[in-house]
């Protein structure tokens, strides 16, 4: 697509941003469908998050995604925040509207459209979530909602005390001091970092997992817990397909358009 003065500007703001598939996921999708768009990431310091945030507006670029470590102070910048992103208390997608910034957050919804594409249906499940950071609270969002059950755990027990309360008002929601209960979840998902460096331990422990049950992770890539568990008959799945249709889901807030999904994915595959 050619760069011209009517070009406009998408970005990914975050520390870091070097590794992000983000760019090729856009800019393949701008071109699918022949919009006169580009999408770049921007490594910004947490130091200088409102400089950058000040400059969207100025310089007119038509939205952002925000990533770590931004998703939760992004928010005392903008002029507005959507009901779910102000629930979950982080942004992950702004638009700007003549210089006005509104706040989204497309990961929770993201997460159930790639649950669907998956197969996977969490409605009266008994669901578990290992680790309660913001990925834990923007799939909680939704999954307190159709789970029968749905129980949080996490090192930090304050923390985790804290998410269970507030999503109590969408769901059933308990909040465990253990794993001991392993075996009675329908679905476990793991939401810590746990498994992005080869050499990390396991989130928790497969020799108390049964074949039936969905094991979850919200790391991208294939992981050892992923590979282990399935090499025990369960199903599994990793947080690409949520990447994907949260990034799809910023696309269409930006630009009005139905994402093109299968365009999106292969450029992140093929990258």
């Amino acid at each position: 697509m050619k760069i011209d003065a009517k070009t406009k500007v998408m970005a990914l703001l975050g520390h870091p941003v070097r590794h992000s598939f983000s760019p090729a996921m856009h800019n393949a999708a701008f071109d699918k469908l022949g919009l006169n768009c580009r999408y770049v990431a921007f490594e910004v310091h947490p130091d200088n998050l409102e400089a950058a945030v000040e400059g969207v507006r100025a310089l007119g670029l038509a939205g952002v995604n925000v990533t770590v470590p931004h998703k939760e102070n992004v928010i005392q910048y903008l002029d507005d925040v959507d009901p779910e992103a102000k629930f979950i208390g982080a942004v992950n997608t702004v638009v700007n509207n003549d210089g006005r910034l509104k706040g989204y957050n497309t990961d929770g919804r993201g997460f159930m459209r790639s649950l669907k594409e998956d197969g996977i249906d969490p409605s009266g499940k008994r669901i578990l979530i290992v680790g309660t950071g913001g990925a834990a609270r923007a799939i909680g969002y939704y999954l307190a909602e159709q789970a029968r059950e749905l129980l949080l755990f996490d090192v930090l027990k304050d923390k985790a005390d804290a998410l269970a309360v507030e999503l109590k008002k969408r769901g059933t929601v308990t909040r465990v001091d253990d794993l001991d209960g392993l075996p009675d979840m329908d679905i476990i998902i793991n939401a810590t970092p746990l498994g992005l460096k080869e050499e990390d331990q396991l989130p928790f422990d497969l020799s108390a997992v049964e074949k039936r049950q969905v094991i979850g992770d919200l790391i991208y890539k294939e992981t050892r817990l992923q590979r282990e568990a399935a090499a025990m008959g369960c199903k599994t799945f990793n947080g690409l397909g949520m990447l994907i249709w949260q990034g799809a889901l910023a696309f269409e807030l930006w630009t009005g358009e139905t994402a093109p999904y299968e365009t999106m994915r292969n450029a992140i595959e093929n990258r």
